[in-house]
C-alpha cells in the first residue's frame, strides 16, 4: 500500500515537471502574465538617462502613439537627451518642488515601485465604506512614532488632496464651531506667512471667515476681545524663514491650526513631539512627492474631525485610491529602517546646500540670510543645524527697496517678500529643487555677490 502511494506521488511530480518543460521549450520562455507589459514600460522609461539632466516618464508625450518615452529636461537644459545647457538662462528659485529627494527614490526603485491591475479599487470606498485606507493610517501613525515629531494617540487621522485641501477643511470646520458668535471668524497668522492662507480665505470669500493678517498686530489691537471668534494658523517650521513658531493668541474664542508640513529631520531639529488639537502634514515635504497630492491631519476633537471629513467628502469624495496605495508603499520604505536611509540622505543633501550658501553670503555685505540657533534633535540624537527649505534673504542697502527685482535683474527668480505679508526688502529662494537647479542658483549667486562693488544702477530689470 505504501509502495503504491509512493509510486503515485512520483508519477504526479514527474507529470508536473514534464508539463513545465513542454510549456517552456515550446515557446522559448514562460507564458507572459498581465504584469509583464506594464513592468517593461516602466523599466523602459526609467532606463532613459536624459544625460542626467532630465527624466522620461511612462505618460510622456507621444507614448500612446507607440513612441519611445521622451526626455523632459530640467530647467535650463534642452535637446533630445537634455545634454544642451542654455546660456544666460534665468534660475527658477521660486517653486517649492522638493526634487532634492529624487535621487533617493531612484536608488530605492525596486522597494518603492507599485504595479496595479486595471481593476484596482474601482469602488468609491473601501470595504468598510470609508474613503480612508486603514493600512495607510497605521503606517502614518508608525511614521510619527519613528520620527518622534507628533503625538498620534487619541487623534483622528484624516486624509486630503494635499495639505492645501486639509487647510481649507480645517478653516471651514473651525469657523463653524462657535454658534454664539454672530460675526465672521477672523483668520490670523504671523508675518512672514505662507501666502496660501490669505489666498484661500479671500478666494472662498465665506461669510463665516475673514482674513485679518498678522496675529501679533491683532493681539495689540482694540479688536482683540472675547466677543470675536479667531482662528490662528501656526506654521512651524515657518514658510518662508524656517523658524519654529508658537501660537501668539489665546482665549476662549481662539482656535488654532498647526501647519507642520516642514517638521521633518531634513529641515528642522525635532525638538519634541507636537501635541496639538489640530496638526497638518504634507506628503510633498515628507517624501518629496508633491505631484501625488496627499496630506493628512491629526485631529483631537471628534466634532471638528467630522466637519473636516464632511468637507473632504463633499469636495472630492476622498483621496484617490491609487494615490493612497502609492503613499502606503512610500511610507513603508521610510519606516522599514526607522527612516534612517531617507532622513540621513535628505539632511545630508540640505546640510551641504546650506554650507555652500552660507559661504557665499558670508562674503556679502549687500545681502543677509535668516539665522536660526542650532537645537538638540531627538531624532538624530545630537545638536544639529536647521537646514530650512528656503533661504529668506534681506537686501541690506537702503537703495535696494525691492529685493525681488534686484535678484530678478541678476537672472534669479525668487518669490517676493510682500507675498508673505513682509517687507519688499526680502525675497525667498528655494533650496529644495533638483541638483541642477541648485548648482545653477549657486553659480548665479556667486556672480551677483562678486559684483557688489559695481553700482546697482549697472543692473537692469528684465
Amino acid at each position: 500500500m505504501m509502495q503504491t502511494k509512493l509510486l503515485l506521488t512520483v508519477s504526479i511530480i514527474l507529470n508536473i515537471v514534464f508539463t513545465i518543460r513542454i510549456l517552456y521549450y515550446s515557446s522559448g520562455t514562460w507564458d507572459p502574465t498581465w504584469t509583464n507589459k506594464a513592468a517593461a514600460e516602466a523599466e523602459t522609461a526609467a532606463s532613459v538617462s536624459c544625460s542626467g539632466h532630465g527624466r522620461a516618464y511612462v505618460d510622456g508625450l507621444g507614448v500612446l502613439d507607440g513612441q519611445e518615452p521622451p526626455c523632459e529636461c530640467n530647467n535650463c537644459y534642452t535637446g533630445k537627451d537634455c545634454s544642451v545647457l542654455l546660456k544666460d538662462c534665468p534660475v527658477d528659485a521660486n517653486s517649492g518642488d522638493p526634487l532634492f529627494l529624487e535621487p533617493f527614490w531612484m536608488r530605492e526603485a525596486e522597494s518603492s515601485a507599485v504595479l496595479v491591475s486595471g481593476w484596482h479599487r474601482m469602488s468609491y470606498s473601501y470595504q468598510d465604506k470609508t474613503f480612508l485606507s486603514r493600512e495607510l493610517e497605521k503606517v502614518i501613525r508608525k511614521l510619527h512614532i519613528v520620527v518622534g515629531n507628533a503625538v498620534t494617540d487619541n487623534r483622528f487621522v484624516i486624509f486630503g488632496c494635499g495639505s492645501t485641501q486639509l487647510l481649507a477643511a480645517a478653516v471651514h470646520a473651525l469657523s463653524l464651531t462657535n454658534s454664539s458668535v454672530s460675526s465672521p471668524a477672523r483668520l490670523l497668522t504671523s508675518i512672514p506667512y505662507y501666502a496660501m492662507y490669505k489666498d484661500q480665505a479671500e478666494f472662498f470669500d465665506s461669510e463665516h471667515l475673514k482674513f485679518e493678517g498678522d496675529a501679533s498686530a491683532w493681539k495689540q489691537s482694540e479688536r482683540n476681545d472675547n466677543m470675536t471668534q479667531v482662528i490662528e494658523i501656526v506654521t512651524s517650521p515657518n514658510n518662508p524663514d524656517g523658524k519654529l513658531k508658537r501660537a501668539v493668541l489665546n482665549g476662549p474664542n481662539v482656535k488654532t491650526i498647526h501647519d507642520h508640513a516642514y517638521y521633518w529631520p531634513y529641515f528642522s531639529a525635532i525638538t519634541h513631539p507636537v501635541d496639538e488639537d489640530l496638526s497638518l502634514f504634507s506628503l510633498s515635504k515628507t517624501t518629496g512627492h508633491a505631484g501625488s497630492r496627499f496630506g493628512w491631519g491629526l485631529v483631537k476633537d471628534k466634532a471638528v474631525y467630522e466637519k473636516m471629513n464632511r468637507y473632504i467628502r463633499l469636495t472630492s469624495m476622498g483621496v484617490s485610491k491609487d494615490t493612497q496605495l502609492h503613499v502606503l508603499k512610500l511610507l513603508k520604505v521610510m519606516v522599514s529602517d526607522g527612516g534612517g536611509e531617507i532622513f540621513h540622505f535628505g539632511y545630508g543633501t540640505m546640510k551641504k546646500r546650506w554650507e555652500t550658501l552660507n559661504k557665499i553670503f558670508s562674503m556679502s555685505t549687500r545681502f543677509s540670510l535668516q539665522t536660526i540657533k542650532p537645537e538638540y534633535c531627538y531624532y538624530f540624537k545630537k545638536v544639529k543645524d536647521f537646514t530650512p527649505s528656503y533661504a529668506w534673504v534681506k537686501c541690506e542697502r537702503p537703495e535696494d527697496t525691492n529685493c525681488y527685482e534686484i535678484f530678478r535683474a541678476a537672472k534669479i527668480t525668487g518669490r517676493e517678500g510682500n507675498v508673505f505679508g513682509s517687507d519688499e526688502r526680502f525675497v525667498r529662494l528655494s533650496l529644495i529643487r533638483s541638483q541642477d537647479d541648485f548648482d545653477h542658483l549657486i553659480a548665479m549667486l556667486k556672480k551677483l555677490v562678486s559684483q557688489e562693488d559695481v553700482p546697482s544702477e549697472n543692473f537692469h530689470v528684465i
